[in-house]
């Protein structure tokens, strides 16, 4: 919250020129000055800003009067879906495609995969969504263009999220079938399933019930990384298809320098990534019991 207060204090700019315009009179200036509270101190601004944050104060729009946190509460779903549908869609594609390359290591469906996953790792989320909005919106006019369904039908919306969640998705697609080709590999080495194979059982039950099981951990772990770094690209995802969101939200607060939009909306989304990793990390322990016992427990097992 320090951080984020002092990173607003220091954005360049007149917040009275940008919002009244330069011709706005002097008196008028200053009195929006006064009625932002920027011309209190820091400290002084810093405690306010806390002890509103801790009552679930985050201030008021100063453009449209609206509360910070009704504006957050009508954008943030949209934001949610997106970043979850991501998740999802990158989970979905790129674990299989990791198990794919582990278990034929060296063979050219391998070298074709590690190609495409450092290819889609490397480019940015936003020139992902410029060219699929050209490709599959304008050339081959296959699926909608921008914004979201006003007719509120699911199917219509499911449509429009499509391109959005590809161009978000695509460098995680990458990532995780990278992880989890390095997560398989060195599994597939463990002396237990050495012993399984040695046992005769088959080759998928060996992949899929024993191996993939603890591949997966290293994976889970990122993915809450994986929030974070999905929320931050939906900034540029939600600008390029002019879908309402979070990131836009912020964008358009800080071009605008409209301080408690962007101090609000950007605490929730380091809210929101906390809660995220801390969900994250609780769900290992369902997955491999060892991490449920204590370390006096592990070394007298």
């Amino acid at each position: 919250m320090v951080l984020l207060f002092a990173l607003t204090a220091l954005v360049p700019g007149d917040p009275a020129k940008t919002l009244l315009g330069p011709q706005a009179s002097p008196e008028l200036a200053k009195r929006f000055i006064t009625e932002m509270g920027l011309d209190q101190p820091l400290h002084i601004r810093l405690w306010r800003f806390f002890g509103a944050v801790l009552t679930g104060n985050l201030g008021v729009d100063v453009i449209s009067g609206k509360p910070v946190v009704q504006l957050v509460a009508s954008v943030l779903p949209y934001t949610v879906i997106l970043t979850f549908s991501a998740i999802g869609l990158s989970v979905l594609i790129g674990v299989p495609l990791g198990i794919h390359a582990a278990t034929h290591r060296g063979s050219a469906s391998d070298t074709i995969l590690a190609f495409i996953s450092v290819a889609f790792i490397a480019v940015p989320s936003f020139v992902i969504a410029i060219f699929l909005l050209l490709i599959f919106a304008i050339w081959l006019d296959w699926l909608p263009v921008l914004g979201t369904s006003r007719s509120g039908e699911f199917l219509d919306e499911a449509r429009r999220m499509i391109l959005p969640t590809l161009a978000l998705a695509a460098g995680w697609i990458g990532f995780i079938a990278r992880l989890v080709r390095s997560s398989m590999l060195e599994v597939l080495g463990e002396p237990y399933i050495r012993t399984a194979r040695a046992y005769g059982l088959p080759e998928r039950m060996i992949t899929y019930k024993y191996a993939l099981k603890n591949a997966c951990i290293p994976t889970i772990a990122i993915l809450g990384l994986g929030i974070g770094r999905l929320l931050g690209g939906a900034v540029l995802v939600e600008i390029v298809f002019a879908r309402p969101g979070l990131g836009r939200l912020v964008y358009e607060a800080v071009s605008e320098r409209n301080f408690p939009v962007v101090q609000g909306a950007v605490l929730v989304v380091v809210v929101l990534f906390v809660v995220v990793n801390l969900i994250v990390d609780l769900s290992y322990s369902a997955i491999d019991p060892r991490i449920r016992r204590s370390p006096g427990q592990g070394a007298g097992a």
